[in-house]
C-alpha cells in the first residue's frame, strides 16, 4: 500500500515533523528492500529533503516519530536524547495479567550475533533501564506503560519478558498471540473456518514524545492507536 507522508503527520513546525509511524514500515533503509520500497526515511526526504530521523522505531511498532528539518534542529533532539532528557510513553498489550506501579527494570543488554534479537548480558551488556506501569488488566492481558529511559534496540521487548509478561504475538520473546475465544466467554467460530488472532503483529506502539523545541519550550506529542491495535484494546476492554 503506497503510503501518503502527509496523512502521517501529526505536528509541523520550522524544525520538526512529528509523524505517527504505521506497523510494518521500517524506520531507515533496510538492506534488502521490502516489496512496497518504503520507509519512513525515503518518505520525508521527498517531502523535505533536509529531513533527518531524531530516533527510530522497529519496523512492527507504530507510533510517534520525530524527524529534524535542519541540522540545528537534529543537534538539539539529538543531545536531549544522548542525556536522557526526552520522555517516551510506549503502550503494549502483554501476555498475562500483571500489576505493575512504577516497577523499573535495570538489565543490560547485548545485541545476538546475527542483529536480529537481544537478550540480557550482564558481564558485557550496555546499561539498559525501563520503568513500567499498568493502565488496564483484562481477563488474560493487560495494558502496560512503557518509559524506556534508555534507547537500546527492543529494550522494552526484553525486559517485559523478564518480567513474565512479554508482548502480544511477539514470538522473538515469549509473546504469544490472543484470540477472540479466549476473550469472549461464549464464543463460536464457523465450521469450517480458522480463527485469526486479535492482531498479527508485536503489539506495541509508541504512544507520546516530550521533548524541548528550539525556543525552549517542552511539547509532548501524542499518536492516536492505529486501528490494528485500537481494535485489540476495544475488543479486550468489551470482553474484560
Amino acid at each position: 500500500m503506497k503510503l501518503n507522508f502527509e496523512d502521517l503527520i501529526v505536528f509541523e513546525n520550522e524544525d520538526y515533523i512529528l509523524i505517527n509511524k504505521p506497523p510494518r514500515v521500517a524506520s531507515l533503509d533496510e538492506r534488502t528492500a521490502d516489496r512496497g520500497g518504503q520507509s519512513i526515511i525515503r518518505l520525508a526526504k521527498a517531502y523535505h529533503a533536509d529531513a533527518q530521523l531524531g530516533h527510530r522505531l522497529d519496523k512492527e511498532t507504530s507510533g510517534i516519530l520525530a524527524i529534524a528539518k535542519n541540522p540545528d534542529a537534529y543537534r538539539h533532539l539529538a543531545m536531549q536524547f544522548e542525556h536522557r532528557e526526552v520522555t517516551k510513553r510506549y503502550h503494549a498489550v502483554t501476555n498475562g495479567v500483571h500489576n505493575f506501579e512504577g516497577i523499573s527494570v535495570y538489565l543490560p543488554i547485548s545485541p545476538l550475533k546475527d542483529g536480529t534479537a537481544v537478550r540480557i548480558d550482564r558481564e558485557h551488556g550496555k546499561v539498559a533501564e525501563t520503568i513500567f506501569n499498568t493502565l488496564q488488566a483484562y481477563r488474560t492481558t493487560t495494558l502496560v506503560e512503557c518509559m524506556p529511559v534508555t534507547g537500546r534496540m527492543h529494550q522494552i521487548r526484553v525486559h517485559l519478558m523478564c518480567l513474565k509478561a512479554p508482548i502480544v504475538n511477539d514470538a522473538t520473546y515469549g509473546g504469544k498471540p490472543v484470540y477472540l475465544s479466549e476473550v469472549k466467554r461464549k464464543f463460536n467460530l464457523k465450521e469450517g473456518t480458522e480463527e485469526l488472532p486479535l492482531i498479527n503483529r508485536v503489539a506495541l506502539h509508541a504512544y507520546s514524545l516530550t521533548f524541548t523545541m528550539l525556543n525552549g519550550e517542552e511539547q509532548t506529542f501524542v499518536a492516536p492507536y492505529p486501528k490494528d491495535f485500537g481494535v485489540l484494546v476495544k475488543q479486550l476492554e468489551k470482553f474484560a
